[in-house]
């Protein structure tokens, strides 16, 4: 996908997007489409409701960092102490894509699906402004772990993971917004050692409807690569293509997310895109960086510019309106660089909650233990949980094979709040919420819950 685009309106002074020493964006904002939740939240009686501010500070590990492990470690791949990771899970990650989840409460009131979709494609690269800094590694979730987010009174939504498969890792994510909106998705972890980089794949499809329209959005997650795997500072990038289908008026959206390359003139992390209807006419063209922002421009004219070499398919030259910001990210807390630059969302996952399930990511005692700084005994607690979860999958084992022998059928491990069924839309057999914890949490009853902790 090639394309330059020409504003029909004197152009903003812009800066790089490049991120300020402050972590922090500078320069031109439309302020009124991008809030910052603050520390205090309000619920929806206007009760200031108090969230985490900090973590303990990270471990500083040695100079040689990853090179003091006596075998070459592989992250996602083979178990580490946990001194490389940061105290939340992959399901506690998961659920940081919805950071931005004002954007879906924006798109709700938009008055034509276009439009609508310009906000769903901010949202979709919203959840990746995250991972520019987060290079430590979240805690693999045991089979059967959960991890519920309840902000119904304050914001409007709540959330629930679990994992449901251990080999390969997967994560089942459902989502409702009493602001009009209902997102949820299977997440498989696959990844790939490289020598020198660890590509990580997310695979599975992400739905997001919207209650009032019916339109139904689906698309899928880039790869992640994190870089100097061995030698060197550790950093990560974003490349791949997003195309975002709405499924009820066929508009697409497709997304570019340009690797980093030393030799390349492009602004780092950078994203850009075309919004198209059902006929194929280019709509908005979308700009902006995974990292920082994101903003859309009204398509007034396209038309083929002139081939540039031989063999290459001529730029696209859009005329448009002046840009509009959709997304940029919020600072991030102060001290973030001694807190695994946890975002502020991020800060607030790990608090303790008395009435989540007791198979909550905040009760596991390994993580628990890290984040208040004691690190022998959560490396110690990490390793009784991994033999116990061996121990129950060894049991499996076993079972499966006495099945087997008396011809029998043997369903194997069965998630407990989500049931794998075929999408009507993709085809695809995915988990998907069958309902029932947030009842077992109004009455307290979590007698169903396996003892995985």
């Amino acid at each position: 996908m090639q394309y330059c685009t020409l504003s029909t309106a004197p152009p903003w002074r812009r800066r790089d997007l490049v991120p300020n020493k402050n972590n922090g964006p500078s320069g031109h904002w439309d302020s009124s489409l991008c809030s910052r939740v603050p520390l205090c939240t309000r619920n929806w009686e206007g009760v200031c409701v108090l969230r985490g501010i900090r973590v303990t500070d990270a471990l500083t590990l040695p100079p040689q960092g990853w090179r003091a492990l006596p075998n070459p470690p592989l992250p996602l791949l083979s178990p580490l102490q946990i001194n490389f990771n940061e105290p939340l899970s992959m399901l506690q990650r998961l659920t940081e894509d919805l950071e931005y989840h004002e954007l879906l409460d924006r798109a709700v009131k938009c008055e034509n699906a276009i439009e609508q979709m310009c906000f769903v494609a901010a949202f979709s690269v919203s959840s990746y402004s995250t991972t520019v800094q987060r290079t430590a590694k979240p805690f693999n979730p045991l089979l059967g772990e959960t991890f519920e987010l309840d902000r119904l009174e304050e914001l409007g939504f709540r959330s629930l993971c679990e994992q449901v498969s251990h080999h390969p890792p997967a994560a089942a994510h459902h989502v409702y917004s009493r602001k009009g909106w209902t997102l949820w998705q299977e997440i498989t972890i696959a990844s790939k050692f490289r020598g020198k980089y660890l590509s990580i794949l997310p695979l599975g499809t992400i739905h997001l409807e919207f209650h009032s329209s019916g339109n139904h959005y689906i698309w899928q997650k880039v790869t992640s690569t994190v870089h100097n795997i061995i030698v060197g500072k550790l950093w990560i990038d974003q490349s791949g293509d997003i195309e975002i289908l709405n499924h009820k008026s066929k508009d697409k959206c497709h997304l570019k997310f340009t690797p980093y390359s030393y030799f390349s003139r492009d602004i780092p992390r950078k994203v850009t895109g075309v919004v198209m209807d059902a006929d194929g006419n280019e709509r908005y063209v979308m700009s902006g960086t995974w990292d920082e922002k994101m903003e859309c421009s009204k398509v007034i004219e396209a038309s083929q510019g002139n081939s540039i070499s031989e063999g290459k398919l001529p730029k696209t030259v859009y005329q448009t309106l002046s840009p509009k910001v959709l997304w940029k990210k919020y600072p991030l807390p102060e001290n973030a660089e001694n807190m695994y630059f946890f975002s502020k969302l991020a800060l607030t996952l790990n608090e303790p909650e008395d009435d989540v399930a007791p198979t909550d990511s905040r009760m596991r005692p390994d993580q628990r233990l890290m984040e208040n700084g004691k690190w022998d005994e959560a490396n110690m607690e990490k390793q009784r949980l991994e033999e116990k979860q061996r121990a129950v999958r060894r049991y499996r084992e076993v079972e499966a094979a006495d099945a087997l022998a008396e011809g029998k059928d043997y369903k194997g491990y069965i998630p407990l709040w989500f049931e794998r069924k075929v999408d009507p839309l993709t085809g695809e057999l995915m988990c998907m919420y069958k309902g029932g914890y947030w009842e077992s949490k109004e009455k307290q009853d979590w007698s169903q819950c396996p003892s995985i902790f």
